[in-house]
């Protein structure tokens, strides 16, 4: 009998991480929880850790970790806090796959550490690649790691690749959902609340990827990611938008045939399939029926009220760290934008300015990816005055 593969959840008490846990409570023969990491929220966790006894909780707020380890003394649950302690973490032998599924830059440092340990990575994380692409790789062939993705996207790509060459490959095609504002007039979209920005028509998302979604940087990061997965140039990954979500992704060959990936818009199908290693692990929930079928469209992105999509091409265009800078940018934008503090179009304003101000560094290391980081996010927080409604 096989043994369970050992789990560890890098972001467990967000929308990806409580989706990999319902994936993993279907089969418990296969999967192990054996460690739990959570950025603020400590309540949640608490119930996670009692529910799934991992041999580790760890929270990055260390304010929180008292709370945290008090809860959990009586079940013989070590815990930890701060972004250290995560990075640490990564190197125990008590697991064998992690699932990063933090947002944004701070899935970075942990991932790396992961491929030094050999630890397998199930990548819901796509900052990862955005900001640092061409470490992240070049330290997976160094390492015994496989990167396995949980995006959707790169999942559906990932499916219809199997017994292919990339060689033979034309183009990848990345399907959008087009967001809650497809349609909107430039008017409009100018008008929109966070509150507005949240309800997105297929996807249940956490806030920040949402927000992402509606303005299309998501779909900027992921051209950005599956350049880096695949190893095919950006001037052959091209977006579409696809509102019904039922086509995940397609890949188009160079004899003119296109293989293209279903399901149903339901983030399990991914996890469950980077978790079984490319395997089908049965499963009745979220079948696809004809009736999803029956309406299928696609249509070209809009870059005029959509720039995000350009400034994915221009990151790989240009290079060295201009994909960092607008990843932190756009993590400081998006925080205010949830907050009230701007518009919504003020977003792509403060990464523009981000990428013209921050120094550009053709090849840049780890450090400089640390400080490029760090220069870009002070930068953007500095100019959120000038844009506050």
């Amino acid at each position: 009998m096989i043994s369970p593969k050992r789990i560890a959840i890098l972001g467990s008490t967000g929308s990806i991480g409580t989706q990999t846990l319902d994936v993993i409570a279907q089969y418990p023969d296969r999967f192990v929880v054996d460690m739990l990491i959570a950025g603020t929220q400590v309540d949640a966790l608490i119930q996670q850790a009692i529910r799934w006894r991992p041999s580790i909780a760890i929270i990055a707020d260390e304010s929180k970790f008292q709370k945290l380890r008090d809860a959990l003394a009586p079940y013989n649950i070590e815990t930890a806090a701060g972004n250290e302690a995560i990075a640490d973490a990564m190197q125990r032998d008590s697991f064998d796959t992690v699932v990063t599924a933090t947002v944004g830059y701070s899935g970075l440092a942990p991932t790396l550490r992961a491929i030094a340990a050999n630890k397998d990575i199930a990548l819901a994380n796509k900052e990862t690649l955005v900001v640092a692409g061409d470490i992240v790789t070049a330290a997976l062939a160094q390492s015994k790691s496989r990167m396995l993705p949980v995006d959707s996207e790169h999942s559906a790509i990932h499916q219809c690749l199997v017994g292919e060459s990339i060689d033979d490959v034309r183009r990848l095609i990345i399907t959008a959902s087009g967001g809650p504002f497809r349609n909107f007039t430039p008017e409009q979209i100018a008008k929109v609340t966070a509150k507005d920005a949240l309800k997105h028509p297929n996807w249940d998302m956490g806030a920040k990827i949402t927000i992402d979604s509606a303005t299309m940087m998501n779909k900027a990061f992921e051209i950005i990611e599956a350049r880096w997965l695949f190893g095919i140039g950006g001037d052959r990954i091209s977006p579409i938008v696809h509102p019904q979500s039922i086509v995940h992704s397609m890949v188009e060959f160079v004899d003119g045939s296109v293989k293209a990936q279903l399901g149903v818009p339901d983030m399990r199908l991914p996890i469950r399939y980077a978790l079984g290693d490319a395997m089908r692990l049965p499963t009745d929930d979220s079948p696809l029926t004809f009736q999803h079928l029956s309406n299928l469209t696609f249509e070209q992105p809009d870059s005029q009220r959509f720039p995000a999509i350009e400034l994915g091409h221009y990151a790989l265009s240009r290079g060295g760290n201009t994909a960092c800078v607008i990843n932190a940018a756009n993590e400081i934008a998006v925080a205010a934008f949830l907050r009230g503090e701007i518009r919504f179009t003020d977003i792509y304003e403060l990464i523009t300015e981000a990428i013209q101000k921050i120094d550009f560094i053709e090849s840049p290391n780890y450090d400089d990816y640390v400080a490029t980081n760090s220069a870009a996010r002070q930068f953007t927080e500095m100019c959120l005055p000038k844009f506050k409604i």
